[in-house]
């Protein structure tokens, strides 16, 4: 079945990186209060399933330098897919940060339409596939999603893969709380298009990504959670981590200077 997942439109993010023992504590704590995403794989360690997402910058990346130099208002674009069947969606998906607070726009976009937007052609709403019927949301984000890669000069640069073990409130997304592991970044590939990179260079974390996601105020529980469990709050850029260890940071200087030049 093609995969499906709900958003959070507007929410606040804390992250942090901690150890495995960590990890295992902190899922104890959570399953009082939460249960496993509905994708959750029982065949895969953690219950986890594979996301992939191909991120779009400037030749001179300049939505990674928006990240490193921490622009408290700032974006991102990507395209997430979770499996290489034709079939399935794509999710094109601006994440803007103002201050402290994470909005996103998300269109639910068949296959051809991404590679219609990557040739730089207008958005049609024949390459819609709304996840939630609002179809007007998808449509305008679409179109957004592709007036940004213009107005811009947005260009594919890396495949950011990694697993997610999730789990959510019952009946609703207004709290998630996720573990990735194994973050791997892989260089752009237009023969590859939509497909899970196979090959790519592993980010030497050695931490799971924990990240605790809610909608309205920050959970009392969650509260207790930090504290029982001794977390300390950090910056964790996956994106920026894959451009580092790809080394893209240095051959886009390269290539912004001779632009310049």
């Amino acid at each position: 079945m093609p995969f499906r997942q709900q958003m959070q439109c507007s929410r606040f993010e804390m992250k942090y990186l901690i150890s495995e023992t960590c990890a295992r504590n902190v899922r104890d704590f959570v399953s009082s209060y939460l249960e496993l995403d509905k994708h959750a794989d029982p065949n895969r360690p953690h219950c986890a399933y594979r996301i992939a997402s191909l991120y779009l910058d400037t030749a001179s990346l300049d939505l990674y330098t928006q990240t490193i130099s921490g622009a408290k208002n700032r974006f991102k674009l990507r395209i997430r897919f979770y499996d290489d069947l034709p079939e399935s969606p794509a999710f094109l998906e601006i994440k803007a940060r103002q201050t402290v607070v994470i909005r996103k726009e998300r269109a639910c976009v068949t296959r051809e339409g991404v590679r219609c937007l990557l040739r730089g052609e207008p958005p049609e709403d024949s390459h819609l596939l709304s996840e939630d019927g609002d179809v007007r949301a998808d449509a305008a984000a679409f179109r957004r999603f592709h007036q940004l890669c213009r107005a811009i000069r947005l260009r594919e640069m890396a495949y950011v893969s990694y697993t997610r073990e999730a789990y959510v409130t019952p009946d609703s997304n207004q709290i998630r709380v996720t573990f990735d592991r194994q973050l791997t970044g892989t260089p752009f590939d237009a023969e590859i298009g939509l497909a899970m990179p196979r090959h790519g260079v592993k980010v030497n974390l050695k931490k799971v990504i924990l990240e605790l996601k809610f909608t309205d105020r920050f959970p009392f529980w969650m509260h207790h959670l930090v504290q029982a469990c001794n977390l300390e709050r950090c910056s964790v850029p996956k994106y920026c981590y894959v451009v580092e260890a790809l080394g893209l940071h240095s051959s886009c200087r390269r290539i912004a200077r001779r632009e310049i030049a």
